[in-house]
């Protein structure tokens, strides 16, 4: 496997161990979702996942279509079966659009779906439709709770604007004015990374936050949003970024100064590395975006096809990247096949 797999959780572990074992030794079937969906690609020696992520833009969504790509070719190996990632995913955020993308999964003979949903409001009838009509539909990043899909992969979301609000309060020295730069006010995943961080900025005395800002989640636009927020409210000393889109460009680099400003964000892929490594940002909390779909196909073919059971909540947890590890975390990306991760970093020291 390219994974390292100290980058997992212990139950990630298990879950990929144990997908070694049913290689060697055939899964035990059992009757379950999807047992038409697994009989067809049985017969036909082929086995369809709809990969269905919010942006087609947005790296972070790239990332993981890559592992999903890289599990299908490992399980075609394996199984004898042919493994294949139809991506589907629009260019820009629209969870109406999703819906439809679901709907032209499920007609196209897609034996499974694999969903980061934008708003789940507007996916949640099509989930459950695809689910009745026998195609197994599983969510990573951004779930569809009261939804018939059968599992999700993706980190405690209030538990990360916790985390992203504590880092961001001790690089403030416990006090300042704090502004949440918060993407798309209709993913159910932000929503909760804000709350983490409103109600742990409370329990500090001398933390103010001044608001939530959304935005599109392009790095264009994050960007802009923060310079806006810095012109309106000069006095703020430090952005918590629940996603890391506005260190997806080098803009800020020049137009903010380390010296006043303070940031800790989520995500940490290549481009986001110059902030740490200039102070900016002195700690990026890192989702494995790969393992969104290397762990979330693995899952799906052991559950539809192997006829396993799985968790309903696969848990995926964040690394800490600052510059004690940046050159581990950029060697990391490099082995996930990310080519423009700086070679400076990669020549860091372990």
């Amino acid at each position: 496997m390219l994974l390292n797999l100290l980058m997992f959780s212990s139950q990630q572990r298990k879950l990929l161990l144990g997908l070694a074992v049913l290689a060697a030794c055939g899964g035990e079937k059992k009757a379950g979702a999807g047992d038409s969906a697994a009989a067809t690609a049985s017969g036909g020696k082929t086995f369809t996942i709809a990969m269905i992520a919010k942006s087609s833009t947005n790296p972070v969504f790239l990332s993981g279509r890559q592992g999903a790509e890289t599990a299908a070719a490992e399980l075609s190996k394996t199984h004898g079966v042919t493994v294949t990632i139809d991506w589907l995913t629009p260019p820009n955020e629209d969870g109406a659009v999703q819906a439809q993308r679901i709907a032209e999964a499920v007609n196209s003979g897609a034996n499974a779906i694999l969903l980061s949903s934008s708003d789940a409001a507007k996916v949640r009838g099509a989930v459950n439709e695809a689910a009745d009509r026998g195609v197994p539909v599983m969510t990573f990043d951004s779930d569809v709770p009261d939804s018939k899909r059968f599992s999700f992969y993706g980190a405690d979301d209030a538990a990360m604007g916790v985390q992203v609000m504590n880092e961001l309060a001790k690089q403030m020295g416990d006090k300042g004015k704090v502004a949440i730069i918060a993407g798309n006010q209709n993913a159910l995943n932000l929503q909760a990374r804000v709350r983490g961080v409103r109600e742990t900025a409370a329990k500090y005395p001398g933390i103010t936050v001044i608001n939530a800002f959304y935005h599109a989640e392009t790095p264009q636009d994050a960007a802009a949003e923060v310079l806006r927020v810095k012109n309106a409210y000069p006095d703020v000393q430090g952005f918590a970024m629940i996603g890391g889109w506005a260190l997806f460009t080098r803009t800020l680099l020049t137009d903010l100064d380390p010296k006043q400003i303070r940031i800790v964000a989520i995500d940490a892929l290549p481009a986001e590395l110059a902030y740490v490594d200039a102070g900016l940002a002195p700690v990026l909390f890192a989702q494995p975006t790969y393992s969104w779909g290397y762990v979330s196909v693995n899952t799906i073919f052991d559950h539809v096809y192997l006829k396993k059971d799985v968790p309903a909540k696969v848990q995926m947890d964040l690394v800490r990247v600052s510059k004690d590890n940046l050159g581990e975390w950029a060697r990391q990306l490099k082995s996930w096949g990310f080519a423009d991760v700086d070679p400076r970093f990669l020549a860091l020291p372990r």
